[in-house]
């Protein structure tokens, strides 16, 4: 191909992906699967890394982001981003009516445009001849901080736009992170020993601000787009700029509706603070604005509000309930998490009986006592927390609750790390709840995926076949039939599971080891940058430092794990029972499903499933377990359900047999 067929073909494939990209994420209806589109994306990094003089700053390939820093400029807003005034009372929103008929005149139609308020962080974006041009944090109000790389990774977000646009405008909306993605980090995290988020917003609000915008790609933010500014804008009407925005590739939220009276107002937010439970996002309120752009300027602005819009904010749903112990859990890294346990109440559509009390400040600073009337909330409308004490109704000879100082499993002396809110039991070797945390760590599905549940872990301990990880691989037939509730069939079934995880990547062995602060990610790029568990454990603190992603708290904790000599007995145990220490080189080449996903389902003539799941993650696809419409392949083998096969039909999912699957990898 001569150069202008090559320009022409990066053309192509920017603008099918930037179509792609608008189906799935703002409509919803992907005509595209996930395996095709990463195909397509890899195509156009192709040609871009070969002909760098067809760059463009807005081509889908930025999606991915990058993994240089990014240092973050202050610019002005050419429209200040102002905040709304708020209330929480509906007697208020009449006066608020009523303020406006009295400056505009009372006998002036209008209409108001009635809005769900996101519970995220505000963001503007500027757009020039169609191409994204800035994105700029609210900061002060009057100026903030450009974050466009970060923003470009949102895929719901246009890089390029369709259709008939103003020349130069600026939208503004709200970054927010789903529930789903909220939940996986949170996750994540405290399986990393990290602090989870408190909510939503703050998770959102944390990784805007990033330096890393591959790292903040990897979260899969969302955004909601909610006002047009600028010169030439489609129409006098708010609403139908909205309406507009949307044919030019943004997402709106049709969660939104134009209203003639005040009272249609109030309907409206009686609506959502019932059904907001139901949506897979938080939202913290309705906003409430006069749909005009004339009668927006004629109202105008007071010093730091605009006088045609209000935002009503739901009151956080608040229960009062009886404190009636407390439990300390014993994590397997051995950090102590004190839970509340409550009378039972009703909060935000579900039953709560516990509360995270998070450890021994909260405690403190609340001056929560046993058996207090506790005041509950849902952080986020989703993990509940106690946020206050009824005195009113505390019992006259109570006194300040006294943190405990001691294991509850093991009665060794608790310890609390410098700079950490969290007390630890350091006797990892012998407090039961942190060995069998490690045991259950390391047979879990993203580890060395052993058929293994918790009460089978603890009924071979019990019985002293167990202690520590590297027992497993020693387990006799004999020994598990001497369990109860254990037959034939179900010791084979276990004993094949663990000699199946044998195969498991080098990666997942590492990860499986419970190395403090050493999540799945992480385990992977180590196994990537030092090849070998010889070389990790020869490593010094600044050589794991300057591995990319590596931080000093992580490299002190690799380090120190392997400087315990009770850790490297395990290792060399595993070790003699042929786990997978180092990774292999072929595997790491064989990337021919490059992240497709895939679901399993029925059962196999010539492999089992968990080889056939090992297979797919060698050859870089990823096991999912549930079918939706970004699933690339439904693998069957017999006996499927009729349930599954339903979805797949649904959602036009290409199916693979057995050996069409062999074939695929091959």
């Amino acid at each position: 191909m001569n150069k202008e067929d090559i320009h022409k073909k990066i053309s192509g494939l920017r603008d099918e992906l930037a179509k792609h990209n608008y189906n799935y994420y703002v409509l919803s209806q992907p005509t595209i699967s996930d395996f095709d589109y990463d195909m397509m994306l890899k195509e156009l990094e192709k040609f871009e890394q070969e002909f760098p003089e067809f760059y463009d700053s807005n081509s889908p390939t930025v999606r991915v982001g990058s993994d240089k820093t990014n240092k973050f400029l202050q610019v002005k807003h050419d429209y200040p981003m102002l905040s709304l005034g708020n209330t929480y009372n509906l007697e208020e929103l009449k006066d608020f009516d009523n303020r406006i008929k009295r400056i505009i005149g009372f006998d002036i139609p209008f209409s108001y445009s009635c809005e769900l308020k996101f519970d995220g962080t505000a963001i503007s974006i500027k757009y020039k001849n169609g191409k994204f041009l800035q994105a700029v944090t609210r900061g002060d109000g009057e100026q903030g901080d450009v974050v466009s790389e970060n923003i470009k990774t949102i895929r719901s977000i246009p890089l390029v736009l369709s259709g008939n646009y103003p020349e130069l405008f600026e939208i503004r909306g709200e970054v927010i992170m789903p529930h789903s993605i909220f939940n996986q980090l949170n996750a994540e995290r405290e399986e990393n020993g990290e602090m989870p988020f408190a909510n939503p917003r703050n998770a959102a609000s944390g990784t805007i601000k990033m330096k890393n915008s591959a790292e903040v790609a990897k979260r899969k933010l969302d955004a909601f787009l909610y006002f047009l500014s600028g010169e030439n804008l489609p129409s006098d009407s708010h609403y139908e700029n909205l309406e507009t925005a949307k044919s030019w590739g943004f997402k709106i939220s049709e969660d939104k509706k134009r209203v003639n009276t005040i009272e249609e107002v109030f309907q409206f937010i009686n609506y959502w603070d019932k059904e907001r439970y139901k949506l897979p996002y938080d939202i913290d309120g309705i906003v409430i604005k006069v749909d005009s752009i004339d009668l927006q300027n004629e109202l105008g602005l007071t010093g730091k509000s605009p006088r045609w819009a209000i935002s009503y904010k739901f009151k956080a749903e608040q229960v009062s309930t009886k404190l009636l112990s407390i439990d300390y859990q014993v994590g397997r890294t051995g950090a102590i998490t004190p839970v509340a346990n409550l009378e039972a109440v009703q909060l935000a559509g579900t039953t709560v009986k516990r509360a995270t009390l998070h450890n021994a400040d909260i405690i403190k600073e609340l001056d929560i006592r046993l058996n207090d009337y506790v005041f509950v909330e849902k952080g986020g409308e989703i993990i509940p927390k106690i946020v206050g004490v009824d005195e009113t109704k505390r019992e006259l000879n109570s006194s300040p609750l006294k943190y405990i100082t001691h294991c509850p499993a093991c009665r060794s002396e608790l310890v609390r790390i410098e700079g950490e809110a969290l007390h630890y039991c350091q006797n990892t070797l012998n407090c039961p709840p942190q060995i069998k945390g490690k045991m259950e760590h390391f047979v879990s599905r993203k580890a060395m995926n052993i058929n293994c549940g918790e009460a089978t872990i603890n009924t071979l301990y019990n019985a002293g076949y167990l202690t520590d990880i590297s027992d497993f691989y020693f387990l006799t037939k004999e020994q598990i039939l001497n369990l109860e509730g254990f037959k034939e069939k179900s010791s084979e079934n276990l004993l094949k599971s663990i000699e199946i995880s044998k195969t498991a990547a080098f990666e997942r062995v590492l990860y499986a080891l419970g190395i403090r602060f050493t999540g799945s990610t992480v385990a992977k790029i180590l196994a990537k940058n030092f090849k070998t568990i010889d070389n990790l454990i020869q490593t010094s603190i600044e050589e794991l430092t300057l591995t990319d992603e590596i931080g000093i708290r992580i490299a002190e904790s690799v380090y120190q794990f392997f400087r315990n000599s009770n850790n490297i007995r395990i290792i060399n145990r595993l070790r003699s029972s042929r786990l997978q220490f180092e990774i292999n080189e072929e595997y790491i080449t064989k990337n021919i499903l490059n992240g497709a996903k895939i679901v399993i389902s029925g059962t196999f003539k010539n492999n089992s499933r968990e080889e056939i799941k090992t297979l797919i993650e060698q050859y870089g696809g990823k096991n999912i377990s549930s079918v939706s419409k970004s699933t690339d392949y439904f693998l069957a083998g017999e006996n499927v359900g009729p349930s599954k096969m339903e979805k797949v039909t649904k959602f036009n999912i290409r199916i693979l047999s057995e050996e069409e699957f062999f074939s695929l990898i091959r």
